[in-house]
């Protein structure tokens, strides 16, 4: 090559490397210019210590991202991401008198303070069927607690006692107990204690200043008992609703959207020190419960007499009475899946005993809304049938059958891998499902800040604000 031609290509290749680097600076200056810093809050991704990543490495790794760009300014500045206490929900919790929680499970105060010292005395829920929808009782656990718990490592909420730090107020009404234990009417009464500690609910808190500066959007009420809150509910339906499912709501009321949906406390025994495998569990299929249900739960009695005399499935009916529970426990211990199938409502707990026991969940409910779907794949570890093919003949047992080894395998340990996500437990543990329901609820808040930020746009010119009940009327779209 020619001394002319090496310069040529010399002078090219450093008028390449010019416009490169004048390239890469200027979006440097657009980035720096906008005067935000863009960083991802990792303690909404549950399963990143699956991926051998932990929520400490992550935060590490974007807070020197961060600072590279600052050119090492102030690593306080435009970052929540560097304090830690900023990751963590605030939560008012309204001090309800007993009668609205704890004094529905049978534990009587001594005058001085509405909740129990949970450190020197912890008042128990009522077992059975009660305790699959506890829900509120584990969250107003963990909130207390949180005062004086000092290790906030794989905390996702605390108890603040002024309401503008909050980001959400919590309203601790044990609402599924009070179904459960108090909706029936005394035969001198026109309602029941349910009802009349509804009605007090409801004038309660639409007089509080924290409800009148958001409509309630910023508060949230547990209802996960299906029937809890019949009344109140219309009302109060602003707030974020803690549900098992939407099956007996208006879309209106509520919604993916605005609420959340929590799991069912598992009645069976967890599978501990789970060593089984596709040939250690001889059911190939296992059912037990309500087979005759209403609603949307006729499809079970239609599947009871298509499968029941199949050799390798169990389809029975079943009760938590007398010997119930050891024998689902047994049952699903030995088998290797487990049908879910719409009852009365799109959910049921059979979904997460069959979780506990590592028996690969078959969901046929074509309604159902699942807890934390917008982080966790279900489908990694679930089989999703629609009703109308399960009803095809032979449809659904072939579908079961050609399902291999290793592909039951690799859904079996993905179970494993998540259960603690569904396990409800005191004190509540990082990740487990009363950390996961917290997480989902801060996922909400972005949204609940938008809309009372718009609710508030017109406030200085005189119009109208949304203060109590009068200002809240049914939505449009109301059944």
């Amino acid at each position: 090559m020619s001394k002319m031609g090496i310069l040529t290509y010399k002078s090219l290749f450093c008028w390449f490397l010019m416009t490169s680097a004048l390239f890469v600076f200027s979006w440097f200056l657009v980035l720096r210019s906008t005067g935000r810093s863009h960083s991802v809050d990792f303690n909404i991704l549950p399963t990143s210590k699956l991926l051998g990543i932990s929520a400490n490495e992550n935060l590490d790794e974007a807070f020197l991202a961060t600072s590279s760009m600052d050119g090492g300014a102030n690593p306080n500045k435009n970052s929540r991401i560097c304090d830690s206490n900023d990751q963590i929900l605030k939560v008012f919790m309204y001090d309800l008198p007993s009668q609205f929680h704890f004094s529905l499970l049978g534990w009587k105060g001594n005058g001085k303070s509405v909740w129990p010292d949970i450190r020197a005395e912890l008042p128990q829920y009522p077992g059975g069927l009660n305790l699959q929808h506890s829900i509120e009782y584990w969250l107003t656990l963990d909130l207390l607690n949180s005062e004086f718990s000092k290790n906030l490592i794989g905390r996702s909420a605390k108890r603040v006692h002024n309401s503008s730090e909050a980001d959400v107020m919590f309203v601790p009404f044990f609402s599924s107990i009070s179904y459960n234990r108090f909706s029936k009417m005394k035969s001198n009464k026109k309602k029941g204690i349910n009802g009349i500690l509804q009605e007090k609910l409801v004038s309660f808190l639409v007089s509080q200043e924290e409800w009148k500066r958001s409509s309630g959007k910023d508060h949230i009420i547990v209802a996960h008992h299906p029937n809890s809150l019949l009344d109140a509910r219309n009302k109060l339906w602003p707030a974020m609703f803690i549900l098992s499912d939407f099956g007996r709501y208006p879309p209106a009321i509520a919604n993916v959207e605005k609420d959340v949906i929590a799991p069912y406390k598992h009645l069976i025994k967890s599978y501990v020190d789970d060593s089984s495998n596709f040939d250690s569990r001889p059911i190939l299929l296992y059912f037990q419960g309500s087979i005759y249900r209403k609603d949307g739960g006729s499809i079970r009695q239609e599947l009871f007499y298509m499968i029941k005399n199949e050799k390798d499935v169990h389809f029975s009916f079943g009760t938590v009475q007398k010997d119930g529970i050891k024998q689902a426990s047994k049952g699903m211990h030995s088998s290797k899946f487990c049908l879910n199938i719409a009852g009365d409502t799109p959910s049921s707990n059979r979904l997460f005993d069959a979780i506990a026991s590592h028996c690969v969940p078959v969901i046929i409910s074509d309604e159902i809304e699942l807890p934390y779907e917008d982080v966790l794949d279900y489908s990694e570890f679930c089989v999703f049938v629609r009703a109308s093919d399960a009803l095809k003949e032979n449809f659904l047992l072939n579908l079961i059958r050609n399902i291999s080894r290793d592909e039951w395998t690799r859904m079996w340990k993905r179970l494993k891998e998540i259960e603690h996500f569904f396990e409800y437990q005191y004190p509540s543990q990082e990740n487990d499902a009363v950390q996961m329901i917290w997480q989902a609820v801060s996922r909400k808040v972005p949204t609940i800040e938008r809309k009372v930020n718009k609710a508030r746009r017109f406030s200085r010119t005189g119009g109208p604000r949304e203060q109590g009940l009068g200002s809240l009327p049914l939505p449009g779209n109301f059944w």
